[in-house]
């Protein structure tokens, strides 16, 4: 038996329904857990992520270099056009504009709260040749 079961990813914010709401519309999950201080959700693939009530949050100032990156997600997407459309159209906004210097095509973005984040597109593998 494992003996850990499960891992949530949290991060503080001062309004955690907001950013729950954020993240469950981009993702397309649910909420599986809520109370005064703390709104969890679960994604269509199992992934948990959870927003907890910190009033002195201050969001991460990346990538400016005074502020650390704190916490990054990176979200694996199929197209990334219409992935940006959804965060812009939810109240996120683009960060990163220039071509990514690593081996993946992907642009970087701020929740309405202000945490970083990474849209990455999805490799495609091609078909083996001959």
């Amino acid at each position: 038996m494992a003996l850990v079961t499960a891992a949530v990813v949290v991060l503080d914010c001062a309004e955690p329904e907001k950013l729950a709401h954020f993240y469950r519309q981009l993702l397309e999950g649910e909420e599986s857990d809520a109370n005064a201080n703390l709104v969890e959700i679960r994604a269509a693939d199992g992934v948990r992520i959870a927003f907890r009530r910190d009033v002195n949050a201050t969001p991460p100032s990346w990538p400016r270099p005074e502020n650390s990156l704190q916490a990054h997600l990176v979200l694996l997407v199929e197209d990334l056009d219409e992935a940006e459309r959804r965060v812009v159209g939810l109240g996120g906004r683009p960060i990163e504009t220039k071509d990514p210097a690593g081996p993946y095509e992907e642009r970087g973005y701020a929740d309405p709260a202000g945490h970083s984040f990474t849209l990455r597109l999805v490799p495609t593998a091609a078909p083996k040749q001959g």
